[in-house]
């Protein structure tokens, strides 16, 4: 049971590390212009997508990660219930947010544009189903079992 939980925690540590590190190289490749829409915090479309392709990306590494170590077709499953729950919790706050994004400066650091950003309503609530998706391919690509 320890080897299971150990599993679910540090696949969801490595998606959670994939995340932060090709998120940070996609704003940085972007830009802060590139990234949102015109004078806003909005994500832009192209930001939006890329979440979905980077989030599905890290989804499978961890699902992989998940399934190498639990060596149990439970561990993939129980890491995307995780992913969903978590998912959905940060789904919340952006579905009660103001519909209007106040003004974004010129000259922005990363900092504070992670700070402010807002991601679409759509985007939030794609993300969870995404990240389970991918954990369970992630899953079955590495155990080569119907996980």
């Amino acid at each position: 049971m320890g080897r299971l939980i150990g599993s679910v925690v540090v696949g969801y540590v490595v998606m959670f590390c994939v995340v932060f590190l090709v998120f940070t190289g996609a704003y940085f490749a972007l830009g802060a212009d590139r990234a949102f829409l015109p004078g806003s915090y909005d994500a832009s479309v192209l930001w939006n997508v890329l979440s979905v392709v980077l989030g599905f990306a890290a989804a499978v590494i961890g699902g992989m990660v998940c399934a190498m170590i639990a060596k149990d077709p439970r561990g993939p499953k129980w890491l995307a219930g995780l992913v969903f729950v978590i998912g959905v919790a940060f789904a919340i706050p952006v579905l009660r947010q103001s519909p209007v994004s106040e003004p974004r400066p010129a000259g922005l650091s990363m900092m504070e544009a992670m700070g402010k950003a807002r991601q679409t309503p759509w985007t939030a609530l794609l993300n969870p189903v995404i990240g389970v998706l991918g954990v369970i391919v992630g899953g079955r690509r590495r155990s080569g079992a119907a996980a």
